[in-house]
C-alpha cells in the first residue's frame, strides 16, 4: 500500500470510530478496516456498551478474506483478556499480514503489548499513521487515562454581548432551530451532559437527545451541593427512564438523598471547595465512573469554575445576531480577576454559521 492509501484507509476507520462517541464508554471509540487487494472486506466500529470491540466486528464480516489483508485501526488492539479475548489475538488467528494503527493505547493493560504480540506473530505492524487526527478523536478517553478525568466540551449560546438570559430570566429562544439541532447532535457524542443545580432549577430541562432519531440517551447529570433540586420536576419524573447522576457536598440532607435514591437517581458525593463542590473532585469523580466525555451546559457559576480550574478542554459557543445588554444574565460567572494576563486563553479551532447564528470552536491553550 502507498502512504496515500493508507492515509485514504485509516481516514475511512476514524470515519467508523466516531459513530462510536457517547455510546462506548468507559472503552474508547475504535474503526476498524479491513483491506484485501486494494478493496475493503470489513469494516467495524466499537459497538453500544464498548463491545464488540471493532475488529472484531470487521473480522466477522470480512470471514476468510481477511487471511493475508490488511487491517488499519484507530488505536493498537487490546493485548488483554477482559470480557472478551485480545483483538490481538484475533487478528493473528484470522491471518492478517500487516496492521496500520493511528496510536498505541496509553492503557496500561495495554501501552505496546497490542503491538508486540502482532509483531511476535510475524505481522507487520505500522504505527502513527494519522495520529493527531486519531487523537483529537480518541480525546476523551486519553484523558481519562492520563488525568482521571473526562475531556470536557461547554457550550454557550449567548447573544452578540455575551449574555443567555434577559434580567428576568427569559432564554427561549437566543439561538435558531438550526443551533438548537446541533447541540443535541454534540449531546448524543457526549456520554453525559452537565449543568449546575441553579440551571435546573431555573430552565427543568430534561437534557435528553430530541429530534435526530437517536435511540441513545448521555447521562444526565446535575453538580447539586444540597440536592436541592424539584422532586417533581422532568429529571425527576424520568429519572426512572433516563439514567441521573448527582453530584452533590457531605452535607447534603439524608432526606433529599433518600428522596432521589428512591426517584432512581445514582448519587455520587464529592469534596467542596469555598463556595460550592470542587470541580477537579466532581470530575475525578465521573472519571472513576468510566466517563470519558462530558457536555457541560451551564449555568454561569459552574462554567467559571471549571475554567477557572483549566479543566474545559473545548469550548463551543453559539452566537446570535441579538443584543441583550448589561442587565442581562452573563454566559459565565465572575473569574475574579485583577490582571489581564491571568485571564483564561483558549485558541480558535473552528468558526460555521448555522443559519442566523455563528458556532465558533475553541480549545484550551
Amino acid at each position: 500500500m502507498t502512504a496515500d492509501a493508507d492515509r485514504r484507509f485509516m481516514r475511512h476507520a476514524l470515519g467508523l470510530a466516531r459513530r462510536g462517541l457517547g455510546r462506548v464508554w468507559p472503552n474508547p471509540a475504535v474503526g476498524c478496516v479491513i483491506v484485501r487487494d486494494g478493496r475493503v472486506v470489513g469494516r467495524g466500529w466499537t459497538q453500544a456498551g464498548g463491545r464488540p470491540h471493532a475488529e472484531t466486528v470487521a473480522l466477522a464480516q470480512a470471514g476468510d478474506t481477511a487471511r493475508g489483508a490488511v487491517a488499519y485501526v484507530t488505536l493498537e488492539p487490546c493485548a488483554h483478556h477482559g470480557k472478551t479475548p485480545p483483538c490481538a489475538e484475533a487478528l493473528i488467528a484470522a491471518g492478517i499480514a500487516r496492521v496500520v494503527s493511528a496510536l498505541e493505547d496509553p492503557d496500561a493493560r495495554v501501552a505496546g503489548r497490542g503491538h508486540a504480540m502482532l509483531r511476535a506473530a510475524g505481522i507487520t505492524v505500522e504505527t502513527g499513521i494519522m495520529a493527531a487526527e486519531a487523537a483529537a478523536l480518541q480525546q476523551g478517553f486519553l484523558t481519562r487515562i492520563g488525568q482521571g478525568r473526562p475531556m470536557v466540551t461547554l457550550k454557550l449560546a449567548t447573544s452578540f454581548d455575551g449574555r443567555i438570559a434577559t434580567a428576568s430570566g427569559d432564554s427561549q429562544w437566543i439561538t435558531g432551530e438550526g443551533a438548537r439541532r446541533r447541540v443535541h447532535a454534540m449531546r448524543a457524542a457526549h456520554d453525559a451532559v452537565l449543568v449546575g443545580a441553579g440551571t435546573a432549577r431555573a430552565d427543568d430541562p430534561s437534557l435528553t437527545v430530541r429530534g435526530l432519531g437517536v435511540a441513545h440517551q448521555p447521562i444526565r447529570i446535575v453538580a447539586a451541593r444540597w440536592l436541592d433540586l424539584s422532586l417533581v420536576g422532568t429529571l425527576a419524573r424520568t429519572a426512572a427512564e433516563v439514567p441521573v447522576w448527582l453530584l452533590h457536598g457531605p452535607a447534603a440532607a439524608e432526606e433529599r438523598q433518600e428522596a432521589w435514591t428512591a426517584l432512581g437517581a445514582r448519587l455520587i458525593e464529592v469534596a467542596e471547595t469555598e463556595g460550592g463542590l470542587d470541580p477537579a473532585a466532581m470530575l475525578a469523580a465521573l472519571g472513576s465512573a468510566g466517563l470519558t466525555r462530558v457536555f457541560c451546559e451551564g449555568g454561569g457559576r459552574l462554567a467559571a469554575a471549571l475554567i477557572r480550574a483549566r479543566l474545559v478542554d473545548e469550548l463551543a459557543v453559539f452566537s446570535a445576531g441579538i443584543g441583550i445588554g448589561g442587565d442581562g444574565r452573563a454566559a459565565l460567572g465572575a473569574f475574579g480577576l485583577s490582571h489581564l494576563a491571568e485571564a483564561p486563553r483558549f485558541a480558535l479551532t473552528g468558526v460555521e454559521q448555522i443559519g442566523p447564528d455563528v458556532l465558533t470552536l475553541w480549545s484550551r491553550g
